[in-house]
């Protein structure tokens, strides 16, 4: 029909453009029909209104052409017309949204460096308040920062005295040392192999002894059963490692911990709700790892490792909370990010912010990416333009901001708490030892004679015979391209410039290598239009004989098609719209090779690094084939850049990487735990650990001996159990011998008023001596903010639950975990009856401190956990910034009474304030990004039903508090059981997850704060705790004593039928 031809030339315009990135997508089928004619109005309805899937747009437009019937024909093209309407008006929404929602991001980051110059500039004089975050030059940090760093010690030989031990995290995909199944799926690619290979280098490196690799353990039928085993050694120990000091554990070592589902392979969107089980996995391989290693090296004493280096945003959660659990710096690297991903889903129109964290989990990543940021010392990054434009997305970096932070510290000018982490430009080592190292002269005709002359066939590789056969000329310089045929690649534009330049083709010839395919057809649309727009143009400039693209080679072809190329004293080219990195320029650098490349993304520092070719336009489609025409006509310059890369290409070597790593690892801010493990008495502990001929007794009478009269729950018990037995009590008098004598030194010393701990009871406590430990975490307030008396309840009835095994008793202790302060605790403990001495520790203040009980029943202060807790603690900063944010609405106008500072509960670790209208009170989620965006770290939550708001140091919790219990007095966090409510304060979520067992008592806590914790199109609770764990039981509040001691038990005995493998004891 004539008047419906605009229709069609509109929709094949759209759709032959924008075909390229729809994905292929088989459609449902749906009736159309009516008593057998075509109905335009069911169509409409149910096609465009009901499911508009534009994903199949392009397949439908491809039948709607082939259509016969003119009227159908017609009638399909106009309701086309409608769908690409709705589809646009659709983009157009979802763009609208996207730049409401960066506008705001910026104001809000705008406000918060007006803030943090005003809070700042107080310390500075007149001639330095320009180095304000809003003032900072363009020139002047790039010669600061070059000043700051000539100052650091390269890492040489001369350091193979040191012994360290680095630990690396890379938990999602299938990873093994040999065979690596690279491309499987998408979790197994490039980083698999970029790990395994670094761990291999670093243990190669002087001064390292030792190399961990954690991963995800998969004993599952659809993956390989290596994937099960539970460590493999990459290598061993440093080459230049005296033989002398080279111990059992030395080398490196892939390390599989076992966490989610046992028999499936999930992909990294699905590991999120059991990051936590694997952080407890790894954290006791550490723990034995380091006593092991303190046995071969250290002298005695733990070696703990020297940084925790997470790859990848689950990684990097875990690196992070298993940094703060034993007091290591921690670094990261991203490889790929979420925010960065998040803006390039938004900008394609297609997906709503919530469809996209339905399918990627996204939300979930970037709250793990901001937290490893918040922790990490130092951020190791490929190029400049992964900072600039990709880290500079996230609320936890500012490029500005870390600039004056890092310019105030070097002239010891107070930044008020605020960090910003290190970045520093890495680039991916690469193994060259493979590579042929060619002469200048090159006689690429005698050996490329062979491949079109049959009567002197030569033996060379199969790919060149396969590429040849394509080429009229094949001796002709190689113009080569090798990526995935990709619309971001930029394929085309390649072709076309080599299409339109006639010199070009006279002097060059181009190929193609795009991935492997059978069938154009069987592939996603994306990769089957940018294919069949390469055949067409080959067709339409007539470059039959000058272009090769053969279907298929192996990725062990990939070095001989390099080596052709150079042969034939060819061209690398890379024309991507923007390439992060540029791994191929590398590889054809160190095959001889000059580039042309994109001058968006990393080729920028290859280039500045190697200066082996020339930058271009993607976009100039002469540019690139100016850059092509010059290299390949000028020899002398062909000759220059093959020469510097070969120089230079040594840079991107693994040594180098490593070098750089270990210098730059060196440069940050070292810590470890601060307690020295006493030997003799340490093995004390140890045996009464471990000897079971004597524990049941032994460990009773210790305990009557040391506490002396004793009076709590389990007295009757402890006496019943040593009787009159001679033999013990002389076994008790030789060890309190030992143990008088380890006790010299440590006397009456003070902190925060607190005595801390100065007896041997104190540094060697109860807890050191359980087997299980029960932490009652129930968060039951009132309205106000204050306990119920049901939690004294729960108390005495879990003590009566534990009472009636007397065998397991005399081997469980009891611990409280709360938000009040120890003051308040204490006396709520006595109100009801419990003596404080009845616990074993005092987890008070939401986990930024930790007591122990005295003979007398008085809390002892553990300073040591003090000093485990501070890092990046700035309590004056916040405590300005918290007040403000939360006592003034949008715009710091209005004035607005939402919250009070409680000085009582408040300690050196903790602030504490009042919520006087909950309403007005911001979430969680909206407190931590405006404190991210000042530079502020700290783990905020609301607590006590909503009354309370409390600002602990920033890898403080109640679950950590657990794991520092672990790392400090071996109490294995798998031997714990925790109480808890249906519901609690914002932390809630954290003590659900992990290796230990979570019982749940329903009716207990009838509000809690979790409405406080998270806004609209945030990560959702199912990303942070496992729907179905064996892990967690439930039984009714008012369960009777032996209905509780029933549910442990079959807790405890279905991880023995199980053999869910946990970390043992010490």
């Amino acid at each position: 029909m004539a008047g419906n031809e605009w229709i069609n030339g509109y929709l094949e315009a759209i759709l032959d453009t924008g075909a390229t990135a729809i994905e292929e997508n088989k459609p449902t089928p749906v009736n159309v029909t009516d008593r057998g004619n075509f109905n335009p109005t069911k169509y409409f309805v149910e096609e465009v209104v009901t499911g508009v899937d534009e994903t199949d747009l392009h397949r439908t437009w491809i039948k709607v052409v082939a259509t016969r019937n003119t009227r159908e024909r017609s009638s399909r093209l106009e309701n086309m017309c409608w769908r690409i309407w709705h589809l646009t008006r659709k983009k157009k929404q979802l763009e609208l949204d996207d730049f409401q929602r960066l506008a705001n991001w910026r104001w809000e980051r705008e406000q918060g460096r007006k803030d943090v110059t005003e809070d700042m500039s107080e310390d500075l004089s007149e001639g330095e308040k320009g180095d304000g975050v809003g003032e900072v030059g363009v020139d002047s940090p790039r010669k600061k920062f070059q000043r700051n760093f000539s100052n650091i010690e390269v890492w040489s030989d001369n350091k193979k005295e040191k012994k360290l031990y680095i630990v690396l995290i890379s938990l999602h995909g299938l990873v093994r040392g040999e065979n690596m199944e690279l491309g499987r799926d998408s979790d197994t690619g490039g980083q698999t192999k970029y790990v395994v290979e670094l761990a291999r280098a670093l243990a190669k490196m002087p001064g390292v002894y030792r190399v961990d690799l954690f991963t995800r353990q998969v004993s599952s039928p659809e993956v390989d059963w290596s994937y099960g085993e539970p460590t493999e050694m990459l290598t061993m120990g440093s080459e230049d490692m005296d033989g002398a000091d080279l111990g059992e554990s030395s080398g490196a070592y892939i390390v599989r911990i076992p966490f989610g589902p046992r028999d499936k392979y999930l992909p990294k969107e699905l590991l999120w709700p059991h990051v936590q089980e694997f952080v407890d996995g790894a954290l006791g391989h550490i723990l034995n790892m380091s006593k092991a290693l303190g046995e071969q090296i250290g002298g005695g004493q733990p070696v703990w490792p020297y940084v925790i280096h997470g790859h990848y945003a689950d990684a990097g959660d875990a690196a992070a909370l298993l940094s703060g659990a034993l007091n290591v710096p921690m670094v990261l690297t991203g490889h790929s990010l979420g925010r960065n991903k998040l803006e390039q889903l938004l900008k394609q129109g297609r997906q709503s912010k919530e469809d996209i964290n339905s399918t990627y989990r996204i939300m979930r990543r970037i709250e793990a990416e901001e937290l490893s940021l918040d922790t990490a010392e130092l951020v190791i990054t490929s190029t400049k333009q992964e900072i600039e434009e990709q880290w500079g997305l996230y609320d936890g970096f500012d490029v500005k901001l870390e600039k004056v932070l890092r310019a105030r510290a070097r002239r010891g000018v107070n930044c008020h708490g605020r960090f910003m982490p290190r970045m520093a430009v890495i680039p991916p080592g690469m193994d060259f030892s493979n590579v042929e190292v060619q002469e200048d002269n090159i006689e690429a005709e005698g050996e490329l004679s062979g491949l079109t002359n049959s009567e002197s066939p030569k033996a060379l590789p199969a790919i060149w015979s396969e590429v040849m056969r394509f080429l009229t000329n094949p001796h002709k310089p190689m113009i080569l391209a090798l990526s995935r045929p990709d619309p971001k690649k930029n394929i085309t534009t390649l072709v076309k410039a080599f299409g339109e330049c006639r010199l070009l083709q006279e002097l060059a010839n181009l190929t193609l290598i795009m991935g492997n395919r059978d069938d154009i057809d069987e592939m996603s649309a994306g990769s089957a239009n940018v294919l069949t727009t390469v055949l067409k143009l080959v067709d339409t400039y007539d470059l039959y004989g000058q272009v090769a693209f053969p279907k298929h080679h192996k990725q062990s072809d990939v070095p001989d098609i390099y080596r052709l190329a150079a042969k034939t004293k060819g061209v690398f080219v890379n024309p991507a719209f923007i390439e992060p990195f540029g791994l191929t320029l590398i590889e054809a650098a160190a095959h001889g090779l000059p580039m042309v490349a994109t001058k968006n993304g990393g080729p920028v520092d290859i280039h500045q690094a190697l200066n082996n070719g020339l930058l271009v336009d993607p976009h100039d489609q002469q540019a690139i084939a100016d850059a092509l025409l010059k290299l390949v006509s000028e020899k002398n310059l062909w000759v220059e850049c093959r020469r510097n890369g070969w120089r230079n290409i040594h840079l991107f070597s693994w040594p180098e990487h490593c070098r750089t790593y270990l210098t730059r690892v060196a440069s940050c801010r070292m810590r470890h735990p601060q307690w020295q493990t006493d030997s003799s008495a340490d093995d004390l502990a140890a045996e009464e650990s471990l000897n079971d001929s004597l524990k049941d007794v032994q460990d009773m009478s210790l305990r009557l001996s040391i506490d002396g009269e004793r009076t709590s729950i389990n007295e009757s018990l402890e006496v019943a159990a040593v009787g009159e037995n001679p033999n013990v009590q002389d076994r008790v008098k030789l060890v309190m011998s030992k143990m008088k004598r380890q006790e010299k030194g440590a006397r009456d010393s003070k902190v925060d008023g607190i005595r801390p701990t100065d007896n041997i009871l104190s540094k060697y406590p109860m807890l050191r001596r359980r087997r299980k430990l029960i932490v009652v975490a129930v968060d039951s307030y009132d309205i106000n903010g204050a306990p119920e008396k049901k939690m004294i309840h729960t108390i005495q009835n879990l003590f009566k639950a534990i009472k009636l095994d007397a065998q397991n008793a005399k081997l469980t202790g009891f611990a409280v975990s709360t938000a009040m302060p120890i003051s308040e605790l204490t006396e709520f403990l006595l109100s009801g009856n419990i003596k404080v001495n009845d616990f074993d520790a005092l987890i008070c203040s939401s986990g930024s401190e930790v007591y122990y009980p005295e003979d007398s029943g008085k809390p002892c202060l553990d300073p040591d956990y003090a000093s485990h807790i501070d890092y990046r603690w700035g309590s004056d900063g916040l405590k300005k910034t918290i007040w403000k944010l939360m006592n003034t609405s949008v715009g710091y106008a209005e004035s607005v009474a939402v919250i009070e500072e409680d000085a009582k509960s408040s300690n050196s670790h903790c602030l504490s304030y009042l919520i006087k209208d909950p309403s007005k009170a911001k979430k969680v989620d909206d407190m931590r990004q405006k404190l991210r965006i000042r530079g502020l770290r700290c783990h905020l939550m609301y607590c006590r039903n909503s009354t309370r708001m409390l600002a602990i140091p920033l890898l403080a919790s109640r679950s950590q508090a657990l794991r520092y219990l672990f790392v400090r007095w071996r109490l294995n966090v798998g031997s714990m059981y925790v109480i808890l409510g249906e519901t609690g304060d914002t932390d809630y979520e954290e003590l659900i997850t992990g290796t230990h067992k979570t019982i749940i008592l329903k009716g207990v806590v009838e509000k809690g704060s979790e409405d406080l914790l998270r806004t609209a199109g945030s990560y959702l609770r199912d990303d942070v705790v496992p729907k179905d764990s064996q892990l967690v039981a439930k039984v009714n509040g008012d369960a009777t004593a032996e209905e509780i001691a029933n549910t442990l038990k079959q807790l405890f005995s279905w991880l023995n039928k199980e053999n869910a493998p946990l970390p043992e004891n010490f």
